[in-house]
């Protein structure tokens, strides 16, 4: 680490999260990243409970948008914090097939312990994350432009490899029963297992990114490289850590998916780009960087589940599906806009 002095001051970025100490009150709660992220899930409940029934609640009803929200969410939190350190990955849309492929080849096409495929799904998922990593790191090429480019390469070698070693593009998989209890499993018939994954996750990810000093230097360096590089934050290996917390959590996602449903496919998991950021941005992550929270974009992940499947609840013409949830969504960007002003325009009062 260099302990030089910079030959230039070094700006003090300031994150928008608040001090577990600080004076509570309505305004300060108003201004943190999460607001606006829970007030359009609100008001996305209220618009499903009157325009759809109550079924929407239920068990059943409520596993419908669960089970989407769990699966993204656990894309979507090393997404958001890509995205709050100043970068991206879109490469999850070929890591979610790749991970599902590689478990399923290995354990249901070659028969191979299924622990064995599970380790080497999330293997690959660690290895693509190391090299989007060090390219982002040592190229300086934009993290857009380099996860695009293995976004394409490693679609292209999971069809490739798919065809020649077992001549289809889906393969079968029959996971054993710990394996499907842990990873793969309906709870009461409806909910799946990987809820509560999700929810582990998000209360880890609470705790390193709010109250340990690695949240500090993702926030850092969102909000200025040069300067956090500068303060002694190792701005490359951190960036290396989280491409690969990317990668491996969306093969993570495709390896349950695999053992959920018994098969894989080289074609599933595209969505999940784009309804991965439309979630960190509802969520209240700013799209150039050093702004956002772990809770906000779990709030904006129940938002885009709740409304890609609430409209499922109302008497909608189902062909006006797409407009009424771009709407909501685009609704809900704006509320957190106004919230994430009002955060950074705040200046206490004097007295």
């Amino acid at each position: 680490m260099n302990t030089k002095t910079a030959s230039q001051p070094i700006a003090i970025v300031q994150t928008p999260i608040t001090s577990p100490a600080a004076s509570f009150s309505v305004g300060s709660l108003f201004r943190r990243p999460e607001a606006g992220a829970f007030l359009g899930l609100f008001c996305v409940f209220v618009f499903f409970l009157v325009f759809g029934s109550i079924e929407f609640l239920k068990p059943a009803g409520a596993a419908s948008w669960l089970n989407v929200a769990a699966n993204l969410g656990i894309v979507a939190f090393p997404i958001g914090l890509l995205m709050i350190a100043g970068e991206l990955d879109i490469s999850i849309g070929s890591m979610i097939p790749a991970g599902s492929m590689t478990v399923a080849i290995i354990s249901g096409y070659y028969g191979l312990p299924i622990w064995i495929g599970i380790a080497a799904s999330l293997g690959l998922g660690v290895f693509v994350g190391l090299v989007n990593g060090f390219l982002v790191v040592r190229t300086n090429v934009p993290s857009l432009i380099v996860t695009l480019g293995t976004l394409f390469a490693v679609a292209g070698l999971v069809l490739g490899l798919s065809v020649l070693l077992t001549g289809t593009t889906s393969v079968a998989l029959k996971a054993p029963e710990l394996a499907k209890f842990f990873f793969g499993q309906f709870v009461a018939n409806t909910f799946q297992v990987i809820i509560f994954w999700w929810l582990a996750l998000t209360a880890l990810y609470i705790f390193v990114i709010h109250y340990s000093p690695y949240g500090n230097w993702i926030f850092a360096m969102g909000g200025d490289r040069v300067s956090a590089r500068n303060a002694g934050i190792p701005t490359a290996k951190l960036t290396i850590a989280l491409f690969v917390l990317s990668s491996t959590s969306a093969a993570f996602v495709g390896m349950c998916q695999a053992i959920l449903f018994n098969s894989a496919q080289v074609s599933a998991g595209m969505s999940f780009i784009f309804n991965s950021i439309i979630s960190v941005v509802v969520g209240g992550v700013l799209l150039t960087g050093g702004f956002g929270s772990i809770v906000g974009i779990f709030f904006g992940t129940i938002t885009f589940a709740v409304v890609n499947q609430g409209i499922y609840f109302t008497s909608f013409d189902r062909n006006w599906s797409s407009l009424i949830i771009g709407v909501m969504l685009l609704l809900a960007v704006l509320m957190n806009n106004t919230f994430r002003s009002m955060a950074l325009s705040y200046s206490p009062k004097k007295k």
